[in-house]
């Protein structure tokens, strides 16, 4: 596996790459991966995270790219957020393809903001998607959906620590009366605010998506609960953390990956 930096520019800042792919000429991959971060997350990933996923990846015969957006890590420019990474995502995929010429088609995968990005985007021109806890949350302020506060209040109940800390006064119980009150509430019939902009950006995106959902993901669980329960795309990976930290849940996000890869 071989690993390389190298400049593209969007909209006349240059912006900082990494291509990671298994050099094999009788072989060459012609399915890429391309990955957009989320939040102001560098390409890197958290603690190198999305390096060894990359890694791993390139590893099974698929070129991988991933970018620093515009005002983030090693790329020059103005930061303007998810919103505006529409011009980032297409002069990546473009120079991915330059930098492999073999591809005939490009997988996108985000995370959080980057999933939502994606969508926003139509598929930025993307052969297929990997969507993960898409972001859905409208401003910090937004109560959480009744789904992800029934779910928080399921697992503390099976926390004997936490139990103890009711029982002792040590969780003030008006907080706690407001938020089983919340957990009442029916969940939305149809999505509203971003969780509806995005599927309407989503809608006209003809190619194979797949969503991901980390179980115990308050962005995730979020997502499902504005979310059609019943579309068939979604999997979940119960034990899961937003970024898949945990050993099982990472090969769980690679074998999920190179599934769609394969496809």
């Amino acid at each position: 596996m071989s690993r390389r930096h190298f400049p593209f520019v969007c909209e006349g800042a240059r912006l900082a790459a990494t291509l990671d792919e298994t050099r094999d000429d009788r072989a060459p991959g012609e399915t890429g991966l391309l990955i957009v971060t989320g939040g102001n997350e560098v390409r890197g990933g958290a603690w190198n995270g999305q390096a060894r996923f990359a890694a791993r990846i390139a590893e099974a015969g698929f070129p991988v790219l991933r970018f620093d957006r515009r005002g983030t890590g090693d790329s020059e420019g103005s930061n303007g957020e998810f919103r505006s990474s529409g011009p980032d995502m297409a002069a990546a995929l473009a120079a991915f393809r330059q930098e492999c010429p073999q591809l005939t088609r490009v997988v996108g995968l985000g995370n959080c903001d980057a999933a939502a990005a994606l969508m926003l985007a139509g598929g930025a021109g993307l052969d297929a998607l990997v969507l993960s806890n898409p972001w859905t949350i409208d401003d910090a302020e937004e109560a959480a959906p009744a789904a992800v506060v029934r779910d928080h209040y399921r697992r503390r109940l099976a926390d004997p620590a936490a139990i103890r800390r009711l029982l002792t006064g040590q969780i003030p119980i008006g907080k706690l009366i407001r938020s089983l009150l919340s957990a009442l509430r029916p969940s939305p019939k149809a999505p509203a605010g971003l969780a509806a902009e995005i599927a309407a950006g989503l809608a006209p995106f003809k190619g194979p998506v797949r969503f991901l959902i980390a179980g115990r993901d308050r962005t995730g669980l979020a997502f499902v609960a504005k979310w059609d329960k019943a579309d068939k795309r979604i999997h979940t990976c119960p034990g899961a953390s937003h970024s898949y930290v945990e050993p099982e849940a990472q090969d769980w996000l690679v074998e999920q990956v190179l599934d769609v890869l394969r496809a």
